[in-house]
């Protein structure tokens, strides 16, 4: 029996849902674009053995699910939609912890984007 923890990823970038955000007036008025990269872990070991979703995490079902849950959302800060899309996944998926980075493109004249990159685990 092997006695190290699995340190596996899966991972989902550029995850792009059209939301409210924004705490300018105008903001609030008008869907806008965000970007969303997830890096989850899980112990893939037993879903290479079976070649099964089954046994992993299926990265559809989490994409369906924040992109639903985002598109539904009307947050102010991206600081607060980061920490709910990683409460939702960590409890509805049941993974041990999430890397989220959530950011708005072209938000700032003259940067490519802005936003968040936070870290969570199970508690």
């Amino acid at each position: 029996m092997d006695t190290q923890q699995a340190s596996d990823t899966i991972f989902l970038h550029e995850l792009e849902v059209e939301t409210i955000v924004g705490i300018g007036d105008w903001e609030r008025k008008i869907r806008q674009t965000v970007s969303i990269d997830l890096e989850m872990g899980a112990d893939i070991r037993r879903a290479a053995a079976t070649d099964s979703i089954d046994d992993t995490l299926n990265y559809k079902a989490v994409a369906k699910r924040v992109q639903q849950f985002v598109a539904d959302s009307d947050f102010r800060l991206v600081e607060t939609m980061a920490e709910k899309i990683a409460e939702l996944v960590l409890q509805e998926f049941g993974i041990p912890w999430i890397r989220v980075r959530v950011s708005k493109p072209r938000a700032i004249r003259g940067a490519k984007d802005v936003g968040v990159l936070i870290y969570r685990a199970q508690a």
